[in-house]
């Protein structure tokens, strides 16, 4: 497929060097770092305000303070999950999405590729808007510029700072999470005593429902599985004896605490004030000297979480075989990142069709990572990483590039996703029978029991020559 999948020049992984590496398999005399690392990484970009939206959006499907908070932190212990798949990458030296043919085959995997670059982007494009907005208003409310002259300059300066971290790579990428996890821990920490003390605790005058738990667990958890297709992008660098324990409780406490701490800041905020729009209702519930400051955090956040998409973004261009470097792969994601956010910010209604579209993927994303995580414990996430690149080649071209057991495992989740799907854009037709519950993210339940009932017996974990 005229994959790009050997470095150019000797590569050393530096902050504020250009990373050469792309999906090519990284050469243990360059590994280096450890799993706290990853504690760092996944604590800073998920300091991002797209969590207090959640929490906020889990009141208003009708759950009380206290619900809606078990929401939030049931759905965070997700990331164990996410950083425990990061193991792959230690393995293999290569990205997520190259490891996946080993479930779906060469070919079979490629659909998955381009699904995955389309919601990467368009979460890029979110928190590229939400982090425009903010600083828009900022500079609104300083007096400096106003109208559309200041949504265009906000753009700029947040565009700007997310693709300079992501052009000089994996090295600079941690480096940028880990500085500014410091900041924004602290003024989110102060987010929350300002906002916490506040909240309403009293039950709802009406219960929520079933369909108001199962839409809340779909918005709490679709962020952890945004993810699925990303941990080995971060894990592929570390040495070989860094073990899965250490990796699993390194990520998942570094997503577990920013992404709690934050959805109950949203929980407790609606339960005081009118959160349609997230930023001002926040913003009115806090003191004035505060509120430039939460302005920053808004921004900050927004970009610490579009560095991680963008930079996964281009070695999934990589994987799709564009014959680029990781550094020219990724100009082509930040030009549609920029056209994107340009129709969000000044088109009537774009901004709500595509967060519509984006929940409408978790029909494609949820089946897919059960598919992946079934395999992946199947294997006891042991790959033959020179097959992984071999294409035709190799032992994971399986039948003409596709594996039986992933596609089938993958269209039965897909199918059940869809019939169960309580979207905007689409609502299955079992929806109304189960009382109004959006079970999509059961897909993954079914399409990684469907994969190990067929493959168990023919996915052999593949054993390293001594």
């Amino acid at each position: 497929m005229g994959q790009q999948e050997t470095q150019e020049t000797a590569d050393v992984d530096e902050v504020f060097r250009v990373e050469t590496h792309g999906i090519d398999p990284i050469p243990d005399d360059e590994r280096h770092g450890s799993a706290k690392d990853l504690f760092w990484l996944w604590f800073g970009s998920n300091l991002t305000f797209t969590y207090v939206i959640n929490g906020a959006l889990a009141v208003a499907f009708g759950l009380s303070f206290w619900q809606a908070t078990a929401v939030v932190v049931l759905s965070a212990l997700s990331f164990f999950a996410i950083s425990a798949a990061g193991l792959s990458g230690i393995r293999t030296g290569t990205a997520t999405l190259v490891i996946s043919r080993a479930a779906f085959g060469v070919r079979g995997n490629w659909p998955a590729g381009v699904l995955n670059w389309v919601v990467s982007i368009g979460y890029t494009i979110v928190n590229t808007v939400v982090g425009t907005l903010a600083l828009e208003l900022l500079l609104a409310e300083t007096g400096l510029v106003g109208g559309t002259p200041a949504r265009a300059l906000a753009l700029a300066v947040t565009l700007a700072l997310t693709f300079a971290v992501t052009l000089w790579g994996h090295a600079t990428v941690q480096f940028a999470e880990r500085w500014a996890a410091y900041v924004l821990a602290a003024g989110f920490g102060a987010l929350l005593v300002f906002v916490l003390p506040g909240a309403d605790t009293s039950a709802p005058t009406a219960a929520a429902g079933l369909s108001g738990w199962s839409l809340a667990f779909v918005v709490m958890l679709a962020g952890p599985f945004s993810y699925l297709p990303m941990p080995a992008d971060y894990t592929r660098y570390l040495p070989r004896t860094t073990s899965l324990k250490s990796i699993t409780w390194s990520g998942a406490l570094g997503g577990i605490v920013s992404s709690v701490a934050l959805g109950i800041a949203g929980v407790a905020a609606a339960t005081q004030t009118d959160m349609t729009d997230a930023v001002a209702g926040a913003e009115g519930l806090l003191p004035g000297w505060f509120q430039p400051l939460f302005l920053f955090l808004v921004l900050g956040g927004s970009v610490t979480n579009s560095i991680i998409t963008l930079y996964s973004s281009s070695l999934n261009l990589q994987v799709l075989g564009i014959p680029w470097s990781r550094a020219r792969a990724l100009a082509i994601s930040a030009a549609v990142t920029a056209v994107g956010s340009l129709a969000a910010l000044f088109l009537t209604d774009f901004t709500t069709s595509l967060l519509s579209f984006l929940s409408l993927l978790i029909i494609v994303f949820a089946p897919w990572g059960g598919v992946f995580l079934a395999d992946m414990l199947l294997r006891r996430c042991r790959y033959d990483a020179e097959a992984l690149h071999a294409g035709e080649a190799g032992a994971y071209w399986y039948r003409a590039g596709y594996h039986p057991a992933g596609m089938v495992a993958l269209l039965s989740g897909l199918v059940f996703a869809a019939l169960t799907c309580d979207s905007e854009l689409w609502t299955g037709p079992l929806v109304a029978p189960l009382g109004g519950a959006d079970l999509t993210l059961l897909g993954s339940v079914v399409s990684g029991l469907v994969y190990w009932a067929l493959a168990r017996r023919r996915v052999p974990a593949y054993a390293p020559a001594a």
